[in-house]
């Protein structure tokens, strides 16, 4: 077993054994920024796509009747498809000023304290993934390395000539047919010590479940419109990052999403010989001080070690969420179904509840169904699995306030449809007594949704590297709940801070390898809430 398997076990215990260092506290005036700042680097403003047709967010939740996404798709990308993609995504989209229940409160209406919304979510709100576009001569722009600079919706070209050709190299002959066809690439670095400076040994884990959020509404949002986007994730990770120009244990690159253009692709050629160019600029740090943490520095180290070594396609398969056993006493619920909302408005109305939930109006069965059906079918495809058809989650469902369901907790079965029971009656006080923050009263919820991943059984299919695939997963499952929750007007939260090893012994899990990541309350909000209306300020 690897190092990765020890920081599993940690991770899941970590309620009761905390992580090392113990005694750490975030400095909180000296925090980094939430993106990179490249100074003197000219940004080229990207269209914010206002005017494209929107698709149903439906598309890109559950899968089409016959299998595929959608369909009249477009060819390929454009750029106003990609930078509405970027915006909706990463970009900022609004600002957060509602009366909740958060800690961070009080500090909001100051503007250098301002919450800005994402579509995607972020572990404690801080987007520690820097999106890079390596653009071919297929592209709209001049060729080179372009970083999309969230805080202007821009990009910022930090490395001028074509490299599509060296990363095409560095994903290596075995990567996907769709990465070998282009030239133009979506690189996802994350700069650990932008979330590191809160959470420190559990960041790798925080920043891993990033990595799902954002690939997620991707998947999502080109899934809507009849279009692929595909992670790779095993690459020869120290080549781009020279070509990034960062430090491995400072920023990592954990995918490439190879984009299929509108404009075919010149025929692949190899790259020129000599040393490969590198980003010459660098990102301006506004910490201080900035800290390293030995178990952060194992976890690059053991998921980087073997990044060329790629799984054979249905590796994952070993790692499949375990099918429900038969029998039992069981609740069916109605077929699954979302409104026909647009996706963008699904991902600008996506918010954490944050203590907003109003028990006296319950959750309907087919609103349950509709997230859990999605939540079930979420899957974050990779080169071990490259179709997406392995089911890497089982979902527990914990009922507090459903119509004409019993309060208990459940495990869904998504082949039949339905509910069926681990442990009977009312589970608020089970669920406040094993979350560790007072930002959500748990209990006036409809339901808490529970993914659970077989995360040492996916490190034992494809090596330590896995680890990102895992939470990655998690955090896939974590923006579809989000998002499926926006689309039916419900409130949603998801949160890491609980006593994994509580839900191990409540689900009956300990003889298993299944590992619960996140606790994802749903249900409706108190109505007539106090916010903050941003674009009319």
């Amino acid at each position: 077993m690897g190092y990765a398997h020890e920081y599993a076990d940690a991770v899941l215990h970590r309620g009761r054994v905390p992580m090392e260092p113990t005694d750490f506290v975030p400095d909180w005036p000296d925090a980094p920024r939430r993106g990179k700042f490249y100074p003197g680097v000219e940004p080229y403003a990207l269209p914010d796509g206002d005017g494209l047709p929107d698709a149903p967010a439906a598309r890109g939740l559950l899968p089409a009747p016959d299998g595929g996404a959608g369909a009249g798709g477009p060819a390929g990308f454009t750029l106003p498809l990609l930078s509405t993609m970027l915006k909706d995504s990463y970009g900022l989209t609004g600002r957060r000023l509602g009366v909740q229940a958060n800690s961070d409160l009080s500090g909001l209406p100051l503007h250098t304290h301002a919450n800005w919304s994402r579509g995607t979510a972020g572990g404690g709100g801080l987007y520690p993934v820097s999106i890079y576009w390596a653009s071919g001569p297929s592209g709209p722009l001049t060729p080179g390395i372009h970083y999309y600079d969230v805080q202007r919706h821009a990009v910022q070209r930090v490395l001028t000539g074509d490299v599509s050709a060296r990363v095409r190299e560095a994903l290596g002959p075995g990567a996907p047919e769709e990465a070998r066809e282009t030239d133009q690439y979506l690189i996802l670095g994350v700069k650990y010590w932008q979330n590191a400076f809160k959470y420190n040994s559990f960041s790798y884990h925080v920043v891993s479940t990033d990595l799902g959020t954002l690939v997620q509404t991707w998947r999502i949002w080109a899934g809507a419109r009849g279009l692929v986007t595909s992670p790779v994730l095993w690459f020869d990770e120290p080549r781009l990052n020279g070509l990034l120009g960062t430090e491995g244990e400072e920023e990592g690159v954990f995918a490439v999403v190879p984009l299929r253009w509108d404009t075919p692709a010149p025929a692949p050629a190899a790259a020129p010989g000599g040393p490969d160019p590198s980003v010459r600029h660098r990102d301006a740090e506004r910490s201080r001080t900035v800290r390293t943490f030995p178990t952060l520095l194992a976890m690059h180290a053991a998921t980087t070690r073997d990044a060329t070594d790629r799984p054979a396609p249905g590796a994952l398969a070993a790692a499949a969420a375990l099918p429900v056993p038969p029998g039992g006493t069981r609740t069916a619920l109605p077929a699954p179904v979302f409104p026909e909302v647009p996706v963008r408005r699904a991902l600008r109305t996506r918010r954490s509840s944050f203590g907003r939930f109003d028990a006296a109006r319950p959750v309907t069965p087919a609103q349950l169904s509709a997230v859990l059906a999605a939540c079930a079918g979420t899957s974050l495809p990779s080169e071990a699995d490259p179709d997406g058809a392995v089911r890497q989650t089982r979902m527990y469902a914990f009922v507090n306030h459903v119509e004409s369901v019993e309060p208990g907790a459940y495990v869904y079965d998504p082949e039949a449809g339905e509910l069926r029971l681990v442990d009977a009656g009312p589970q608020g006080a089970f669920l406040q007594g094993t979350y560790f923050l007072a930002n959500y009263n748990l209990e006036q919820a409809g339901a808490v949704l529970v993914p659970t991943v077989r995360t040492t059984a996916v490190l034992d299919a494809v090596g330590d590297r896995g680890y990102r695939l895992a939470a990655g997963t998690a955090g896939a499952v974590a923006q579809t709940f989000y998002v499926a929750a926006a689309a039916l007007g419900l409130g949603a939260g998801v949160a890491l801070g609980f006593d994994n090893v509580s839900f191990v012994e409540k689900l009956g899990l300990g003889d298993g390898d299944e590992a619960p990541l996140l606790i994802m309350p749903l249900g409706n909000e108190r109505p007539r809430p106090a916010d903050f209306r941003h674009e009319i300020a």
